[in-house]
């Protein structure tokens, strides 16, 4: 298990949903906890119902700007839990290219945007944690997730090709791929969503997979299944049981 208590952990992306809930469990261990989103007035509201000690710091992920000015803040961090996202539902036949771009901004460029200010002092010091939160809708292409699955993937790709890179630095990589939570996100969709997860649960899940020594955690477990068994899917039965109907 790992040691929390005295640790410093930026969340970014911690304003509501997940983040919120999971920055409760990691104030709830000892751990104290930065917080990054854009609207500063929701990050106080959070800060000031967490049990332990916590500070924040609004950023704007896809504004490199932002970014830099927060990085003149931090001091110190033990751990980085990237959690920031946007999500808007896209058939191809629907192709929007200004929300499809906005999507892989935020979700992966943010992601290589914030791993770039901590990454370097953890590299100095030889250890630190970087946790990246991924998709099970990464695992392989679906439909109406034109712009989102293509981030989630490069999130996932990123995750490996840091876990190969760092493995023997003393700096930890994971990554999380939940299911369907439920936030004003996935409020957009207008599909039956099976296991659906409220934000304390999906937080369980996380910091159960975060607090292992484990490089991937998929959850919740039934419904991750599915997509993890879907890679061995032959091209044409996949298609079948999941491409779009007409």
């Amino acid at each position: 298990m790992r040691d929390w208590v005295g640790k410093t952990y930026w969340l970014v992306g911690a304003s509501e949903g997940l983040g919120a809930a999971l920055a409760h469990r990691l104030s709830e261990t000892g751990a104290y906890v930065i917080l990054s989103a854009r609207n500063e007035d929701t990050l106080q509201t959070l800060s000031d119902a967490l049990p332990g000690k916590s500070a924040i710091l609004p950023m704007d992920v896809s504004d490199p700007d932002s970014v830099s000015r927060a990085a003149k803040q931090l001091n110190r961090v033990d751990g980085m839990i990237f959690m920031a996202g946007v999500y808007w539902p896209m058939k191809a036949t629907e192709w929007d290219s200004e929300n499809a771009a906005r999507m892989i901004d935020v979700n992966v460029n943010g992601a290589i945007r914030s791993i770039g200010v901590v990454l370097p002092q953890m590299l100095s010091r030889g250890g630190g944690h970087i946790v990246l939160t991924g998709s099970l809708s990464a695992y392989r292409g679906l439909p109406g997730a034109i712009g989102y699955g293509a981030s989630k993937a490069a999130i996932m790709s990123l995750a490996e090709s840091m876990h190969c890179d760092l493995h023997d630095t003393g700096i930890d990589v994971q990554l999380a791929n939940p299911g369907f939570i439920k936030t004003r996100l996935t409020d957009k969709n207008d599909f039956k969503m099976p296991f659906l997860m409220e934000p304390d649960e999906a937080a369980r899940h996380m910091f159960k997979h975060i607090s292992s020594e484990k490089f991937s955690g998929d959850f919740p477990w039934l419904f991750s299944t599915v997509f993890r068994l879907s890679r061995f899917l032959p091209e044409g039965l996949y298609i079948k049981l999941f491409g779009a109907k007409t």
